[in-house]
C-alpha cells in the first residue's frame, strides 16, 4: 500500500525559486579571487585553476532544473517529526513483501547520494535480482541537511537525537512496525544508535563503517590520534599511511568541531567559498584515481553543491560534528554487544586503516576493540570503492544490504 493512502501525506516536488538561482548567479559572477600562488600541487588546499573552471561551468553551464527534473522522478514529503522539519524521498517497493528501509547519509553528502541504489533496492527484478528482496525505500535529508533545513530551532542537533527523530518517522508518522536501516559516515552513528536504542523494532542495519557510537566523546573528539604521537620505529610505508589519513581528515574533524560556526560565515555568504570546501573533501574521500569528475561529474558535483547553497545548509551541516562532542553519546542501555540490531558492514580499500591491505580488512576489524560492539553478521570488505560507497560502488552496497537481510524479513 502506498504511503499517500495510508497516510494521506501529499508529495511535493522539490522547486527551488528563479530568485534564488538569480542570486546564486549573481554570486557567482562577482567571486573575489585569492592569488593561489605556489599551490599548483595543492599542497595548500584546492586549486584555483581546478575550482573556477568548475565555477564556470556553474554560472555558464550547469542546470539545476535538469537535475531537479531527476530529482523529481521520485516522491519527495516535507514533514515535522517533533517540531524539527524533516525532507524525505520514497521509492516504493516492487515485490511480494518489500521491507520498509531508511537510508542515512553523511557530510558532506545529500539525500542524492543514495540516487544509484534506490531503484535497485527497491525492484530488484527489474536489475537482475530477487524480487522478494524488495524495500520500501526511505531517503530523508538529515536534519540541517539539504531540504530539512534551515533549523533555527534545533541548534543541538547530533546524531542520536536524529536517530530519536527517525524512529519516530517510521513508527509514528508512517506507521510502520518494524523496519530496516542503512547508512554511511555521519549516517553511520545515526544507524547504529537506531540498532542500539530500538534494536528490537529494526530487521536489522547495514552500514559503511563500524565505529563506536562513543567516537566523538571526549575533549579531544576533534582529533583522530586523541593525541597520542605516532610511536618510533614503525615501518616507513605505515608512518606515511598515518600522515595521509591526518592530511584526509585533520582539518575537517578539527574546524567542525570546534569552530564551525566561524567558518560558516564565510560559506553561507560564497557559493565558491561553500563549494571548496566540501569538493576538497569529495576529492581527498572518493577513490577517484587522480581525477575527481572519474567519480562525480561536474553535474554531479554542483547538483550537491546546489542543494547545500539554495537551503542555505552548509552551517546546520557541519554544526552536527560539534554537536556529536558536545552532547556525549550515552547508552540506552548496557547490554552486549551494544549495537543490538543485526548488523551488517561494507568496507572498502580505499579507507583501510595504516597497514591494513583489503584481503586483512575482515579479519583486522574482527580483532579490533570495535567488533564487540556490533551484532555483526556479515561482513564485506571490496577493494573498490572510497568513501560515497552507494555512489561509488552502489552494485556493491546493493549487494551486501540485501544479503544482510535475507533471512531476516
Amino acid at each position: 500500500m502506498e504511503i499517500t493512502d495510508r497516510f494521506s501525506l501529499e508529495p511535493r516536488p522539490i522547486r527551488v525559486s528563479e530568485e534564488v538561482l538569480e542570486d546564486l548567479h549573481r554570486r557567482l559572477v562577482s567571486t573575489r579571487w585569492p592569488a593561489d600562488a605556489g599551490n599548483g600541487d595543492g599542497y595548500y588546499g584546492v586549486k584555483r585553476s581546478q575550482l573556477q573552471e568548475l565555477v564556470e561551468y556553474w554560472i555558464h553551464s550547469f542546470d539545476w532544473r535538469r537535475s531537479e527534473q531527476a530529482i523529481n522522478a521520485y516522491e519527495h514529503y516535507q514533514v515535522q517529526v517533533n517540531g524539527v522539519p524533516v525532507h524525505f524521498m520514497r521509492k516504493a517497493g516492487v515485490g511480494p513483501k518489500p521491507v520498509p528501509l531508511i537510508l542515512s547519509h553523511g557530510w558532506p553528502w545529500t539525500f542524492w547520494h543514495w540516487s544509484k541504489v534506490i531503484d535497485p533496492l527497491a525492484d530488484p527484478a527489474a536489475f537482475g535480482g530477487d524480487a522478494a528482496d524488495a524495500f520500501d525505500v526511505i531517503v530523508p535529508s538529515l536534519p540541517g541537511y539539504g531540504f530539512s533545513a534551515p533549523l533555527p530551532n534545533h541548534p543541538d542537533m547530533n546524531f542520536w537525537k536524529i536517530a530519536d527523530l527517525w524512529h519516530t518517522l517510521m513508527t509514528d508518522i508512517l506507521g510502520y512496525t518494524r523496519y530496516a536501516a542503512g547508512g554511511c559516515d555521519v549516517g553511520a552513528l545515526v544507524t547504529g544508535q537506531l540498532g542500539h536504542k530500538y534494536g528490537s523494532e529494526l530487521y536489522g542495519i547495514h552500514i559503511g563503517s563500524a565505529l563506536k557510537l562513543s567516537f566523538f566523546n571526549g575533549e579531544r573528539g576533534w582529533d583522530l590520534a586523541a593525541g597520542r604521537p605516532i610511536p618510533d620505529g614503525i615501518p616507513e610505508s605505515i608512518r606515511s599511511q598515518i600522515l595521509q589519513m591526518d592530511r584526509k581528515f585533520a582539518s575537517h574533524l578539527a574546524v567542525h568541531v570546534l569552530d564551525p560556526g566561524t567558518l560558516a560565515y564565510g560559506l553561507s555568504d560564497s557559493p565558491v567559498g561553500m563549494l571548496a570546501w566540501i569538493l576538497e573533501r569529495w576529492d581527498r574521500w572518493s577513490d577517484h584515481k587522480g581525477n575527481v569528475e572519474n567519480v562525480f561529474t561536474k553535474d554531479d558535483l554542483l547538483t550537491h553543491a546546489t542543494i547545500f547553497w539554495v537551503n542555505n545548509a552548509i552551517e546546520t551541516s557541519m554544526r552536527i560534528y560539534a554537536n556529536n562532542n558536545r552532547y556525549p553519546w550515552t547508552p540506552a542501555h548496557d547490554r552486549w554487544p551494544v549495537v543490538e540490531a543485526p548488523a551488517g558492514i561494507t568496507f572498502v580499500g580505499y579507507e583501510n586503516p595504516p597497514g591494513v591491505i583489503t584481503e586483512n580488512r575482515v579479519k583486522h576489524f574482527l580483532e579490533s576493540d570495535r567488533a564487540p560492539w556490533y551484532n555483526h553478521v556479515n561482513i564485506s570488505a571490496h577493494e573498490q570503492g572510497g568513501h560515497f560507497i552507494p555512489w561509488e560502488a552502489p552494485d556493491l552496497w546493493v549487494e551486501d544490504l540485501s544479503r544482510t537481510f535475507r533471512g531476516r524479513r
